[in-house]
């Protein structure tokens, strides 16, 4: 018997892993697409600017909410504990630059009419109506007068 013959009689496995003695390997056919955890997680927070410029809001409307001081708020505005910009009179929404050293900063603001403009000039205009500076003794001798 020749030595090709004998090696033919052994069968010995053949390929990568036959000198370990571990045969043939299987191989994936698809590859392996991994696991979801928390998938579909919370919905959003539906941050945004609510009442853009021009539009009519009442006390209390929201005009923008937000994750910090993207904007500020300007005359007859407040900012809520969770940085949420309303409106504290009615009026139109105005929103207005205002430079500064350390850069420009967006302001948020409520105008009773709707040719004003922000940030209003008190000097020419006078004061607002909703203005918490209201001179109250000019306002009584004002309906003395006129009545």
């Amino acid at each position: 018997m020749s030595f090709f013959s004998f090696k033919r009689c052994l069968d010995l496995p053949k390929g990568p892993f036959s000198s370990l003695g571990l045969g043939a390997v299987r191989t994936a056919t698809k590859r392996a697409g991994g696991t979801v955890r928390n998938h579909g997680g919370s919905p959003g927070q539906r941050l945004g600017i609510k009442k853009f410029a021009e539009q009519y809001v009442i006390p209390g409307n929201i005009i923008v909410r937000q994750r910090g001081t993207w904007f500020h708020p300007g005359q007859h505005a407040k900012m809520g504990k969770d940085h949420t910009i309303y409106a504290t009179v009615p009026g139109f929404v105005r929103y207005y630059k205002e430079f500064r050293r350390t850069g420009d900063r967006k302001y948020v603001g409520v105008v009773p009419n709707k040719n004003e403009k922000l940030p209003r000039d008190e000097a020419a205009q006078g004061r607002s109506r909703y203005s918490h500076l209201v001179n109250l003794t000019q306002l009584a001798k004002e309906n003395v007068v006129s009545s």
